[in-house]
């Protein structure tokens, strides 16, 4: 049984895995995979109509097989983790789709140390889920006592503790009615910075509709609207953050990982001279960081391929261009208020505005297009893909990447194409998107 992708359990709040009685079975599994007599779960979820009651159903299933459960309520993905490490948990979970529409939901676990779950870890648990020679006995969900999150905005004030000379300067922050509604706009306005909140109005199916860091727009006139140093955007879970200079132009994580990659190592903070990026980050990211002489590690998309790279080589940096940021001294997953706090304090740092920062990061035009597939076959094994997937790689000539990959959470194809003329890579998209409906669509 297949329940995990690259970001957790994800799909369908309702159907099957995450139908009430899969979920509990879930619960109840994941609860004997720490192999302690009494596991301690903390469990935080968004704000999707269905979280509480997958919360519920998750509680029943770690109750029933001897679990104690705490709920932190409706918090980051990010609380959980550091909690989950600090107040001695023996397993996170955070009830999350993240940046997807309000009528999916997901399942994400941490371990004790707050780390994303291994592959070897989450095999464990679709084995027990499969298993058929035990049952989840039947029990009410439990009353579920509250855990604080002071501990974890006190972190991140490590960070950035005070606006120092940005004091005042006015932010518009995007929580995408979702997990940072509230702590977000709190933590900022306690710094001392003047903070226009938008996407804070949460009703359980209005998460990432139209706001946040899926939907920019809105977040980019409010900035120039409003006169604004920068603009911050937030996914539904709270993971990841994009930004918007005070010109309106957006900044992508690619962006970010250099401005911070110059400071941490202005800090002496930045160990090997070399950070972690996935093989979506553009090659421009790629020669910027060879000009300063930083080496970039690639790995596969999923920041929980970033942490165990980062992990693997002691680094202190890591991410992707989507905007999951990890800074090893914080987590060892992606946290979007401590990727703004330190977006906040290089700009303090130097003295420079984000729009100077981001323009040292010159990118290559890039496409990419999404094909909803059928099935997942091996695309070189499928003549018309391969054949146009080598015609393209012919064009590029070495000055450019493809990069054809199958999504880890929905069932699309993912072409992505740099190169040096953005006509150019579109049509040549066009091309491989074609085949690819052809035959697998």
């Amino acid at each position: 049984m297949k329940l995990f992708g690259t970001d957790g359990i994800r799909g369908e709040a309702g159907q099957p895995p995450l139908d009430r009685a899969t979920v509990t079975r879930i619960g109840a599994a994941l609860a004997r995979q720490p192999r302690v007599e009494r596991p301690r779960v903390l469990i935080g979820r968004d704000t999707r109509e269905s979280g509480p009651w997958i919360e519920a159903a998750l509680a029943a299933g770690v109750h029933a097989a001897g679990g104690d459960v705490v709920s932190a309520g409706v918090v980051p993905t990010p609380a959980v983790a550091y909690l989950t490490r600090t107040d001695d948990y023996h397993l996170g979970v955070v009830i999350s789709a993240s940046h997807n529409p309000f009528a999916d939901n997901g399942i994400k676990v941490f371990s004790g140390a707050g780390e994303k779950f291994s592959e070897a870890a989450e095999r464990e648990v679709e084995r027990l889920v499969a298993d058929p020679t035990w049952q989840v006995p039947e029990a009410a969900p439990p009353e579920l006592p509250a855990a604080p999150v002071e501990r974890y905005v006190a972190h991140l004030r490590q960070i950035l503790d005070d606006a120092g000379p940005l004091r005042s300067a006015r932010l518009v922050v995007d929580c995408a009615n979702g997990a940072t509604s509230v702590l977000a706009p709190a933590l900022f306005r306690a710094l001392g910075f003047d903070v226009e909140a938008i996407g804070v109005a949460p009703d359980g199916r209005n998460i990432n509709l139209g706001c946040g860091s899926t939907a920019m727009e809105g977040l980019q006139a409010a900035v120039v609207e409003r006169q604004a140093r920068l603009g911050v955007a937030f996914d539904g879970d709270g993971d990841r953050a994009l930004f918007v200079d005070h010109r309106g132009r957006r900044v992508d994580g690619d962006a970010v990982m250099l401005l911070c990659a110059d400071q941490l190592r202005r800090d002496g903070a930045l160990r090997g001279d070399a950070m972690v990026a996935t093989v979506m980050s553009n090659i421009g990211l790629e020669l910027a960081l060879q000009e300063r002489g930083i080496r970039l590690a690639r790995c596969p998309v999923g920041d929980k391929y970033v942490m165990e790279e980062m992990l693997r080589q002691d680094l202190a940096l890591g991410g992707e261009q989507s905007g999951h940021v990890i800074f090893a001294s914080h987590l060892f997953t992606g946290d979007g208020i401590a990727t703004a706090l330190h977006v906040l304090r290089t700009m303090i740092a130097t003295g420079r505005e984000l729009a100077m920062l981001a323009d040292g990061l010159t990118s290559y035009p890039q496409v990419l297009v999404n094909v909803r597939v059928r099935e997942r076959a091996d695309v070189a094994a499928v003549a018309p893909i391969a054949e146009a997937m080598r015609a393209v790689e012919s064009r590029l000539g070495g000055h450019g990447r493809l990069l054809v990959r199958y999504s880890g959470t929905e069932p699309l194809l993912r072409i992505m194409i740099e190169g040096r003329d953005q006509a150019e890579i579109t049509a040549w998209a066009g091309e491989i998107a074609d085949a690819v409906r052809a035959t697998l669509a």
